[in-house]
């Protein structure tokens, strides 16, 4: 049963027909449809208030899945490394003699020091205790005082570091620390046949911001995988954006909300004219002057298309014709499970979303601008980290989007405190426009086990401190 035939409709243009009226031609992958009903029951609110479901969650999701790490682009060089930690585990991600990437799980296999701390650049591994040492391909290079390790030199592994799968991806660098997890290929296979057409690998860090949210992991996430919010979280945004309007699409392990821009709200309550679609658009003031005109006839979302065209005109050519109008205006918010959010078209935002440490009640969320360039490829952006009382303002770098996130992290610290408090024991979603949160919740139930709520729900409430 699909959700057209629970008879979930908004009252607005549907996405197709707004695709329909498009100035240039539309690519075949927004012509896709895949809605999905799944089932109207209630989502345990333990999932996000639980630290025994967190528990779970490290062992049976984050120690098995393959979750992105870093772009190609952070290590270009051999002996270039990063370190991806996701809850307590921590991982060296690092380009190895031959150019090749390689994970190693960051401890030492002497006493079990960390052996890196930070992102940087070596020539090898060496742990900062007893001086330990391995190649940048994980084989044992150094042994001090060697006499008194006979057993480690006569081991058949050659006391090699344990290595992690990678896979990589349109310049994304993912990681398994599973050695009987499915192929990559596999996993990713259905995402990048989507992607085919827009090219992230031809992209470059612009920015990267990086926040700890006061709410659990999937709570952060999921205030990003529906627009039905926009009408109390972001008013100021209905006159351009079809947020009811949005179309969803679940397939296996990922799942897209596309929603329109240059088209109001159904919820709005008035008719906004070509010329207020505009000025909302660009955040203009009736008393300033529009610095894009509308011809006779010319919507606001073909306007702002053809604004959007000769942005990027300078930087990719004469490409920008061959893209639609929703290529240009459309919001196309793509997740692959569990925590990987790449957009499509000149979008750029590419967010992550991951637990701070071992801490259930709290994440790092991240946004990336990942752009495209003319000639070499521009140095990766550092990542910028804002302080938990820190604004998002505050990275000027995202431009008018960081208003946005201020608005959407003022309501996942009250999600958090409000399921702390809730007597009701689950959350209630809407059929369609929040189904992409309740296929996260099937994913999670078929990678953490359908016995975890059952644990979750018997375990103490744990008092806060």
């Amino acid at each position: 049963m699909t959700a057209t035939e629970t008879g979930a409709r908004s009252p607005g243009i549907t996405y197709q027909q707004l695709l329909d009226g498009d100035t240039h031609p539309v690519p075949d992958v927004l012509r896709l449809e895949s809605p999905r009903f799944l089932g109207d029951h209630d989502v345990p609110r333990t999932r996000y208030t639980s630290r025994s479901y967190h528990r779970l969650e490290v062992e049976r999701l984050w120690r098995r899945v393959w979750q992105f790490a870093c772009r190609e682009e952070h290590i270009p060089e051999p002996g270039d490394h990063i370190v991806y930690e996701i809850a307590e585990l921590s991982f060296i991600v690092m380009r190895t003699t031959d150019g090749s990437i390689k994970a190693f799980p960051n401890a030492c296999l002497h006493r079990g020091r960390r052996l890196k701390d930070h992102e940087g650049h070596c020539s090898e591994i060496r742990c900062a205790f007893h001086g330990f040492a391995w190649t940048l391909d994980g084989a044992l290079a150094d042994v001090p005082a060697g006499w008194d390790f006979p057993h480690v030199e006569s081991r058949a592994d050659g006391f090699r570091l344990p290595e992690c799968r990678v896979g990589t991806w349109a310049g994304f660098v993912f990681v398994n620390p599973d050695p009987d997890a499915a192929p990559f290929e596999e996993f990713i296979s259905g995402l990048a046949e989507h992607f085919d057409i827009w090219d992230l690998g031809n992209r470059y860090v612009e920015a990267h911001v990086a926040k700890v949210i006061e709410a659990n992991w999937k709570i952060a996430q999921e205030a990003f995988c529906e627009a039905f919010h926009v009408n109390a979280t972001h008013p100021q945004i209905l006159p351009y954006l079809g947020d009811t309007n949005s179309q969803v699409d679940v397939w296996d392990n990922f799942a897209r909300v596309i929603t329109p821009g240059g088209t109001p709200s159904p919820l709005l309550g008035w008719e906004p004219s070509q010329d207020e679609m505009m000025r909302a658009m660009l955040d203009i003031r009736v008393d300033q002057d529009l610095p894009v005109s509308l011809s006779d006839g010319q919507t606001a979302r073909a306007a702002g298309a053809a604004a959007a065209r000769e942005r990027w005109r300078p930087i990719v050519g004469d490409a920008v014709d061959g893209m639609s109008d929703a290529e240009m205006m459309d919001s196309l918010d793509y997740t692959l499970f569990p925590n990987f959010h790449p957009w499509g078209a000149f979008n750029r935002i590419v967010y992550r979303f991951r637990p701070n440490g071992d801490d259930h009640r709290s994440s790092i969320m991240e946004v990336f601008f990942l752009s495209p360039f003319t000639g070499e490829r521009p140095a990766p952006a550092p990542m910028h980290v804002l302080g938990v009382d820190e604004p998002w303002t505050n990275a000027a770098e995202l431009g008018m989007l960081a208003k946005v996130f201020d608005q959407d992290t003022f309501n996942m610290c009250n999600v958090q405190r409000g399921l702390e408090a809730t007597f009701k024991p689950g959350i209630t979603l809407a059929n369609y426009q929040e189904s992409k949160v309740r296929w996260l919740h099937e994913m999670l139930t078929e990678w953490v086990g359908e016995d975890a709520d059952e644990i979750a729900a018997l375990t103490p409430v744990e008092v806060r401190r």
